[in-house]
C-alpha cells in the first residue's frame, strides 16, 4: 500500500501543473505522446526477453490503461464542462472490483461495499451541479474509468496467474510500448501541430510528467495494485481527490470547500479501516 499512497501524493501535484501550466496552452495529445514517450524510454533499456503471450498482454494492458484512457479522458472535456467530469469519474473504484471479481469468477461483497463508500467520499469532495444533457459526456468518460480501471486490474491478475522470474521494471516496457501506439496514432489523428510547447516552463513540465509521473508513477501504481486486495486498490483509485484539493490549496490558493473535504476524506479513510476490519473478521460472503 506504501507504493499507491506515494503515488497518489505525486499524481496530486501532476494534476496541478497540467491545469496551471499545460491546459488550454498545449495541445493535450502531443502532451500525452509525450508523457508516454519519455516513460516509454525509462523503461526500455530494461526490458527483458519474455514469451510472447505475455508480452502481448502488457502491451495490451498498457494501450488499455494509460493510451485508450487518455483519448477518452480529453474528448470528454469537449462534452462537458471540468465539474461534470470530475463528478463522473467516482465511479472507478466500483469498477476496479467489479473487474476484478469477474476475472475472479466471484462476487464479493466486501470490495464493493468498500468501494461503494469510496464513491461516496469522493462525491461529497467533488461534487457539483451537471447539466441536463450530459449523457454522452457521461459515457465518454466512463468508458476512460473502464479503461483505467481494466488496465491496472488486468495487471495485477496477469502477474497472480503469471509466475515471472524477473523483476516487474524487466517487464513494464513492454506495458509502455503498447501505450505509445495509441498515443502516437491519437496525435497523427487527432492533434494540433500548432499547440506545441512554447515555453521553458511547459517543455520542463513535460519532460517532469513524463519522466517521473508517468514513468516512475504508473510502474509503481501497478506494482502497488500487485501488493493489494482489489477494495483496497479500488479505495485508493478516489484517494486522490482529497489530495489533489489540497496540494491546490496550499500552493496555488485555489478555493475548495474545508468542510467538504474534511467530510468527504473522513469517508474515504473510513472505507479503507472498514475494509480492512471486515478483512481481518472474515466476514465477507463470496460467490
Amino acid at each position: 500500500m506504501v507504493y499507491l499512497v506515494v503515488i497518489t501524493c505525486l499524481w496530486a501535484f501532476s494534476f496541478s501543473l497540467i491545469g496551471v501550466y499545460l491546459a488550454g496552452q498545449v495541445d493535450s495529445y502531443f502532451a500525452v505522446l509525450t508523457r508516454v514517450l519519455l516513460a516509454a524510454l525509462v523503461f526500455l533499456p530494461m526490458i527483458r526477453r519474455i514469451p510472447i503471450h505475455l508480452a502481448t498482454k502488457f502491451m495490451a494492458l498498457g494501450a488499455v490503461q494509460l493510451g485508450l484512457m487518455y483519448v477518452f479522458y480529453y474528448k470528454s472535456f469537449l462534452l462537458l464542462s471540468v465539474p461534470e467530469v470530475l463528478v463522473f469519474t467516482i465511479l472507478t473504484p466500483v469498477y476496479v472490483t467489479l473487474i476484478y471479481d469477474i476475472m475472479q469468477g466471484r462476487f464479493s461483497y466486501r470490495y464493493l461495499v468498500s468501494a461503494v463508500m469510496a464513491v461516496i467520499g469522493a462525491a461529497i469532495i467533488r461534487y457539483n451541479a451537471v447539466g441536463s444533457e450530459v449523457l454522452l459526456g457521461f459515457l465518454v468518460v466512463q468508458g476512460a474509468n473502464l479503461c483505467f480501471a481494466l488496465g491496472q486490474v488486468g495487471y495485477k491478475v496477469v502477474l497472480e496467474r503469471n509466475k515471472l522470474d524477473l523483476p516487474q521494471r524487466a517487464v513494464f516496457g513492454y506495458f509502455y510500448l503498447g501505450a505509445l501506439m495509441v498515443a502516437g496514432c491519437s496525435w497523427m489523428i487527432f492533434g494540433n501541430p500548432e499547440k506545441l510547447p512554447v515555453t521553458t516552463t511547459q517543455w520542463g513540465v513535460l519532460i517532469y510528467l513524463g519522466i517521473v509521473a508517468s514513468g516512475l508513477g504508473y510502474f509503481l501504481w501497478n506494482k502497488g495494485a500487485t501488493m493489494v486486495d482489489a477494495g483496497v486498490l479500488a479505495i485508493m483509485n478516489n484517494a486522490l481527490v482529497p489530495a489533489g484539493l489540497i496540494v491546490n490549496l496550499l500552493i496555488w490558493n485555489r478555493e475548495a470547500d474545508l468542510l467538504r473535504l474534511s467530510l468527504g476524506g473522513g469517508v474515504l479513510l473510513l472505507s479503507l479501516f472498514f475494509h480492512k476490519y471486515w478483512a481481518n473478521r472474515n466476514i465477507s460472503r463470496v460467490f
